[in-house]
């Protein structure tokens, strides 16, 4: 499966797997709130704002991901394909772009995780989200790519205790 490039005529098929993945996702928003914000989405055109980028199976798209600058506005997974390394493999894709950025709804800590897993970390907290609701929002920023690759090596190693000897 390869990412590709999105346009106008995926948006229902994109606005679908949004919506599957939140309702399985985002288990702090009601149903309610889920279609406020489902048709914010279609009034503000919302995929519009964004670069989009997604992965299909069949000829149906089963991941998304909405870039905007140097952040991930949106990155979003058909439930039936949770835990496959589809969210990695777009992720990937957009650090190639030089993303470094990315909001996450402080409710959601298997997004954060996720996050946190492909090397981001806090750097700011929001008690608001941008529609004024209040749904605390994490501000992470990716770690440089030399600290992050060190962490990693250290955390990858078995370190050996070091004994000094004195004669």
């Amino acid at each position: 499966m390869r990412i590709k490039n999105s346009s106008f005529e995926h948006h229902a098929q994109i606005l679908e797997v949004w919506e599957k993945s939140v309702r399985a996702s985002h288990h702090f928003l009601n149903i309610q709130q889920i279609d406020q914000i489902k048709i914010l989405i279609t009034q503000h055109d919302y995929f519009s704002h964004v670069q989009l980028f997604h992965i299909e199976l069949n000829q149906q798209i089963i991941a998304f991901t909405g870039l905007a600058y140097e952040k991930i506005e949106m990155l979003f997974v058909d439930p039936q394909y949770f835990g496959q390394g589809l969210g990695t493999k777009l992720i990937q894709h957009a650090f190639s772009l030089g993303v470094n950025a990315v909001d996450v709804n402080q409710r959601n800590p298997q997004a954060l995780s996720f996050y946190q897993k492909h090397g981001f970390q806090q750097i700011a907290r929001s008690e608001l989200d941008a529609e004024g609701r209040p749904f605390p929002i994490l501000h992470l920023k990716r770690k440089n790519d030399e600290i992050y690759n060190l962490e990693n090596q250290v955390l990858q190693q078995k370190l050996q205790p070091c004994y000094s000897i004195d004669h």
